[in-house]
């Protein structure tokens, strides 16, 4: 008999998973955006990418109520499209996930080396690997207890961060030269603030996994719209709070262009040699485990499901028979991002290493997913009315069609921003598509369902 997965989470765990997935993102990437936007500019940009992700998750929960499948947007777009709908929602999920950890990993690796000279980088990014892929094989209530402390203690640093650099903070800061360098608006401003839309995405990238996770909740109907709509206030609230304060500290152009903006902007209010400062460099590690943690989760169901659907071989749909988890899609997910950790020097695109470009890589693989998702509501909503619908989108149509709108601006802008990216995901999805059909009578042949 084939083992299955294991319904032990609970509202606050799934709650964690979705906060957790995203919460490094507050603490780097985001203030590249001031480099093209400034502070004024991104900050419009961010707004619009929150409202497009606050509508995208309220209209998201509808389908992850509805199908709770760990396939997440594979399984609600081959439900609407069949399966070529299938494999493109979940190739590109799959690119967003399997992408996302190394340069996490690597970021992880760099931040002890800051700490302990004597740790190669890419040496302790494997060994973050190792452990963190032990801990999910043991036992998914295991890993969603860990996630959660680790999302909890990086919230708290969060909030300590505010509340340090609180008293020095200064408006006329934030806003000197806040339009793209300049003071007031004008419409040059507007190609910066565009150019900025990855940056504000890093904010909220990847808190569509719980989706997931929902086929080892407890009841997902109800804890999936709490884990969610919870989540998404709570990263809303988190990233406004860190770039006003942050950008309010001194200088924001000294900010702009660096992967540590929070420990440098607190070193302006309370100098170098402050305990707070040390304590935020030391516990901010916690915001890249809590993140690289929760996608390894993420993205081993994603593999198990496709491979469970005939996705993908079906060794990798195997079930640990002790601990109950997609151990052998865990160590897959894994070889993947070992492998382009080691050829982060090896291979450039565009003048960038590989670890900058595999990010950019899982952005166009998640801004895929949401659109496909959107559309793949709006077809059941037409086509199966009467499916049962514990959560339904509030304000539909007004809410998925904001998010369709959102993630084709997205879309638009990063093609535009970066061509030859967008060029390797195509041949990505054609490769894969070419691969389903290399056999007539496969899963993608006219017919087969």
């Amino acid at each position: 008999m084939q083992a299955t997965l294991q319904k032990t989470l609970g509202t606050f765990q799934l709650w964690g998973i979705a906060v957790g997935l995203v919460i490094s993102g507050e603490y780097f990437g985001w203030s590249y955006g001031w480099a093209s936007a400034g502070t004024l500019g991104f900050t419009v940009t961010a707004l619009f990418i929150a409202a497009m992700y606050t509508a995208f998750i309220f209209s998201f929960t509808e389908l992850t109520t509805s199908i709770p499948h760990a396939g997440g947007p594979f399984a609600y777009s081959k439900r609407a499209f069949g399966p070529l709908g299938g494999y493109l929602a979940g190739a590109a999920t799959l690119i967003e996930f399997v992408f996302a950890p190394p340069a996490i990993a690597l970021a992880i690796g760099a931040y002890l080396n800051v700490q302990f000279p004597q740790v190669e980088p890419k040496t302790a990014a494997v060994c973050a690997y190792m452990v963190f892929m032990t801990l999910n094989i043991l036992g998914v209530q295991i890993a969603a207890t860990f996630e959660l402390l680790v999302t909890l203690l990086a919230i708290f640093e969060l909030l300590v961060f505010m509340g340090v650099v609180a008293p020095g903070f200064s408006a006329a800061n934030f806003v000197k030269g806040g339009w793209s360098g300049q003071d007031a608006f004008t419409l040059a401003a507007i190609p910066g603030m565009f150019a900025a839309i990855p940056f504000a995405i890093w904010f909220f990238l990847a808190i569509e996994g719980v989706a997931m996770a929902a086929e080892e909740a407890r009841d997902p109907q109800r804890s999936v719209p709490i884990a969610y709509i919870a989540g998404i206030a709570t990263l809303v609230l988190l990233a406004l709070g860190v770039m006003v304060f942050a950008g309010g500290a001194g200088d924001w152009t000294k900010l702009a262009n660096i992967n540590d903006p929070l420990p440098q902007a607190m070193k302006l209010i309370v100098g170098e040699h402050s305990g707070w400062l040390h304590m935020l460099v030391w516990l901010g590690l916690f915001g890249l485990i809590a993140s690289f943690h929760g996608i390894i989760l993420g993205y081993s169901r994603q593999i198990y499901a496709l491979a469970r659907e005939a996705y993908l071989p079906s060794y990798f749909a195997k079930i640990h028979p002790r601990f109950k988890t997609p151990h052998r899609a865990i160590l897959a997910g894994g070889v993947v991002g070992i492998a382009a950790i080691y050829s982060d020097q090896l291979i450039t695109l565009g003048g960038q290493t590989l670890t900058a470009n595999i990010v950019t890589l899982s952005v166009f693989g998640a801004i895929t997913m949401y659109i496909i998702s959107m559309l793949a509501l709006f077809k059941l909503r037409r086509d199966e009315p009467a499916m049962a619908r514990p959560f339904r989108a509030p304000c539909y149509p007004f809410f998925p069609a904001v998010a369709l709108v959102g993630a084709l601006v997205c879309m638009a802008t990063m093609i535009y921003y970066n061509g030859l990216i967008f060029c390797v995901f195509v041949v990505m999805l054609l490769l894969g598509y070419g691969f389903f059909r290399r056999d007539r009578d496969g899963l993608l042949a006219p017919g087969r369902q």
